[in-house]
């Protein structure tokens, strides 16, 4: 721990969360699959030292992995873990601030990635054991999924990178962006369908092309990824706020619209996130009806997304001891997560934001 940790810019507690969802599912099997993944992480050297590696075990990503997936394949579901400490890897380096990790960088290195998915023998990335465990991860991506499974991998991938760069490339600008571009673009960087394809996987689901892609499922789809984005900016908010460009969360793109503090920003940022839950929790009692077991088994997996993400949040020291504070992570530091017993805000009409206004359409489809 540093002389005197810097308290949060957010206050000294974070809100509480409304999520009406399933709540504290976790694989039975999540003590092995963690076990198993560390042994490969080692087995590799993904990490080039001690301390990269306390930081990259501080991810919990097994825990976050087992917790979005309760049930289901134990192998896909650790291969799924696996891809989770790789991208977390990489996400860390994406974030360090480095003079080096431009957009360009960004881009390039997401490009090459892209590319080594779709043709593992392309050879595009430079030897070391990061490119030789991501090999391994793809040749076994490529034999456990089937090519429908595996464009969605794909193109979740590319959300992820491209909305990484998008954030980089603000970043760089050293502005930040107006709130409907935020939301249009900045939740890509969770990798929402990055992980829901693997969701569908373990859980034997094969919902049709034309079930998924149609409008209101993709409205659904898109909705629970921006509540679990805006969760995320505002547990990972203390990681990155020693940076001299800020980051672009929804928290900082609020203050500066409203021109308030990252503090009174809060608020902002839960009322938007508690109206997305609301029109996700109505669009979803809507899809229900008439629903076949393979669109339900889609909609439970989002819920398990959405509380699943929340409950690992606050478990995971690379948040709750992060590594501008501490030397090491703190392996029993966590959050204290408190419920809330109704959304933030009151009315249930679309925000002034066309870029999530349109969601609210499919209620009346």
């Amino acid at each position: 721990m540093t002389a005197t940790p810097r308290p949060s810019l957010l206050g000294p507690s974070l809100p509480a969360f409304y999520c009406p969802l399933e709540r504290d599912r976790l694989h039975p099997e999540a003590k092995r699959v963690e076990a198993r993944a560390v042994d490969w992480l080692d087995a590799f050297g993904l990490y080039p030292d001690a301390l990269e590696r306390a930081w990259g075990l501080a991810t919990h990503s097994a825990d976050f992995s087992c917790r979005i997936i309760p049930e289901g394949d134990v192998e896909a579901v650790l291969l799924f873990t696996q891809w989770n400490y790789w991208a977390n890897a990489v996400d860390d380096w994406q974030d360090s601030g480095s003079p080096e990790v431009g957009t360009g960088a960004v881009v390039e290195h997401g490009v090459r990635l892209l590319r080594t998915l779709e043709d593992p023998g392309a050879a595009v990335l430079p030897e070391g054991p990061v490119t030789r465990a991501l090999l391994d991860l793809v040749h076994r991506t490529h034999a456990m999924l089937g090519p429908y499974e595996l464009r969605r991998f794909v193109e979740g991938t590319r959300d992820w990178l491209l909305g990484a760069a998008w954030r980089a490339a603000r970043a760089e600008n050293g502005g930040m962006p107006g709130l409907n571009d935020f939301v249009a673009m900045g939740p890509m960087a969770n990798g929402t369908r990055f992980s829901l394809t693997w969701s569908d996987v373990a859980r034997g689901n094969r919902l049709p092309a034309d079930v998924l892609c149609s409008p209101a499922v993709t409205a659904l789809t898109d909705a629970a990824g921006f509540v679990v984005s805006a969760d995320n900016d505002l547990f990972s908010y203390d990681k990155d706020d020693h940076l001299e460009r800020p980051e672009i969360n929804l928290v900082n793109v609020l203050a500066h619209q409203e021109g308030r503090t990252p503090a009174e920003a809060v608020p902002l940022a839960v009322a938007l996130r508690d109206r997305v839950m609301v029109l996700f929790l109505r669009l979803r009692e809507r899809l229900e009806d008439g629903a076949d077991p393979q669109l339900r088994s889609y909609m439970e997996a989002l819920g398990h997304y959405m509380a699943g993400s929340l409950a690992w949040q606050t478990r995971a020291p690379r948040y709750a001891s992060p590594r501008n504070r501490y030397e090491l992570p703190h392996e029993g530091s966590r959050f204290t997560l408190r419920y809330a017993d109704g959304p933030a805000a009151a009315g249930t009409e679309p925000p002034d934001l066309p870029a999530l206004a349109a969601w609210w359409r499919h209620l009346d489809g």
